[in-house]
């Protein structure tokens, strides 16, 4: 099994910045995917970003685009996201996924392609 755990949320003001973590560990996987992926209260979970292990390929939702950096460390096992310049809309619970297989760019997008969770981490950004 892997375990997958989110660090880094909190309470921001708009325009600041959050890093957030995901360390990985359990039997841990040096191939496939891991991504992030946000839920707001009444909204359905919705991609934000991946990253490919090997690769270091990165993909975004186009509303993070230039705000939002994925990133990882291989000898860390951890996945980051770095968000600048936030907004009130950013705020949603943050959930870090993964998985053993990579798929095309709009596979990985999809919450299903995921065997592997974390907990969620909050962020909130006051206006």
């Amino acid at each position: 099994q892997v375990q997958l755990v989110e660090s880094g949320g909190g309470l921001v003001q708009a325009g600041g910045s959050l890093r957030l973590s995901c360390a990985a560990s359990g039997r841990t996987f040096s191939t496939g995917v891991m991504g992030w992926f946000r839920q707001a209260p009444g909204s359905e979970r919705e991609f934000v970003a991946a990253i490919i292990w090997t690769s270091g390929s990165t993909y975004y939702a186009d509303s993070v685009k230039g705000r939002f950096t994925i990133s990882r460390d291989h000898a860390k096992n951890t996945v980051y996201l770095q968000m600048n310049s936030l907004k009130p809309e950013h705020t949603a619970v943050y959930y870090c996924a993964g998985d053993r297989n990579v798929g095309d760019g709009g596979l990985i997008r999809r919450t299903g392609w995921y065997g592997y969770w974390g907990q969620g981490t909050q962020v909130t950004v006051s206006s």
